[in-house]
């Protein structure tokens, strides 16, 4: 029998969850055990697990649990250096050469557990088969567009929030961006194609913002692409990944240009193969823009956990997509679990 445990997500501001009550109710019906910790954050009550028949547990309980429960979460791990013996599914950030992700494999090897990364669990196709992608790109793009009226008041993009829902959010950018009357920036999405790419076209159309939408075939060159330069606002949509190329060189800052904000949904700048080269760290919901450059100004905004900021929608979508694979976690041994485990063998080997 399947052990799930849904523990806390340790994260300021990270609300999320990758399994919602129902989902759970599903697990329990096929004969899973299911074990949700408390949380002083979710955005989902403990009241609606116990309804649902879940066991309960503490705040943290994980590191105490059964050998072969399997851990389920979504953001990083404490970072205290203990070794890691459970199976873990999470997005680890592990495989394209992060220097934390390098921390997390030693932590997995020296205990000899295993890392099922959400971000590898594809199907034949190399497709993922659960993201948060939409909502990672409808809110990156909306972080955009405060990084951008507030340097038409000539300031810098204060603290954001989470949202009760998506028209929240959307009533306090068109508050946000009321002052300027009709003026509206221009963007260029690059991977709008696909989920993420999606979600900040959907935001900006929202918005009234004109949007130049590019994918695969406008980047085949490999660049440069001084069309990046030529418009207000522009949103990295593409994973980082060996070939990608790079969309924004490091000479950009200085280079002459309209863009003065950069959304890096994508968010992967300490990546070797990062497209955007002009900063090196994520940014954060206290401090949401990072200046880059003071004349003409340059903002990137990166923050890493974005979905969280409409954890109810991100939440039920991304749910509703991993949920049809948590019910084959042990009975298919070729499927997307077995390609994830391979991704983590070899990146230990």
């Amino acid at each position: 029998m399947t052990h799930l445990w849904v523990r806390a997500e340790p994260r300021t501001h990270e609300e999320r969850v990758g399994l919602t009550p129902h989902g759970a109710a599903k697990l329990l019906a096929a004969g899973y055990q299911v074990t949700v910790e408390d949380s002083r954050q979710r955005i989902l009550p403990i009241a609606d697990y116990v309804a649902a028949g879940c066991t309960t547990a503490a705040e943290g309980a994980w590191v105490d649990a059964p050998d072969d429960a399997v851990i389920f979460g979504l953001k990083e791990l404490p970072e205290d250096g203990t070794p890691l013996r459970h199976r873990h599914i999470m997005f680890g950030h592990a495989y394209k050469g992060q220097p934390a992700g390098k921390v997390l494999l030693d932590r997995f090897r020296a205990g000899g557990g295993t890392l099922l990364d959400l971000e590898y669990l594809t199907d034949t196709g190399g497709r993922r088969v659960a993201a948060f992608g939409y909502w990672a790109g409808y809110a990156g793009a909306a972080v955009a567009l405060m990084c951008w009226a507030a340097q038409q008041k000539g300031a810098i993009a204060g603290p954001v929030k989470a949202y009760p829902s998506a028209n929240h959010m959307l009533v306090a950018l068109q508050e946000a961006l009321v002052t300027q009357g009709a003026a509206r920036p221009t963007a260029l999405i690059i991977g709008a194609l696909g989920r993420v790419g999606t979600g900040a076209a959907d935001l900006c159309q929202a918005m009234g913002v004109a949007t130049t939408k590019w994918d695969m075939a406008e980047t085949a060159t490999g660049g440069p692409f001084p069309q990046v330069m030529a418009h207000d606002i522009f949103f990295n949509c593409i994973l980082a990944r060996p070939g990608t190329p790079v969309f924004v060189p490091a000479s950009a800052k200085t280079a002459p240009r309209q863009l003065s904000v950069i959304g890096d949904i994508a968010c992967d700048p300490d990546s070797d193969f990062s497209p955007v080269k002009v900063y090196d760290r994520t940014t954060t919901w206290d401090a949401p823009a990072l200046r880059v450059h003071d004349a003409p100004v340059l903002d990137v905004t990166a923050i890493d956990n974005l979905p969280s900021m409409l954890p109810a929608e991100s939440s039920e979508d991304f749910a509703s997509q991993l949920l049809p694979h948590l019910l084959t976690f042990d009975t298919d041994p070729d499927g997307v679990w077995a390609r994830a485990r391979d991704w983590f063998d070899r990146a230990v080997s």
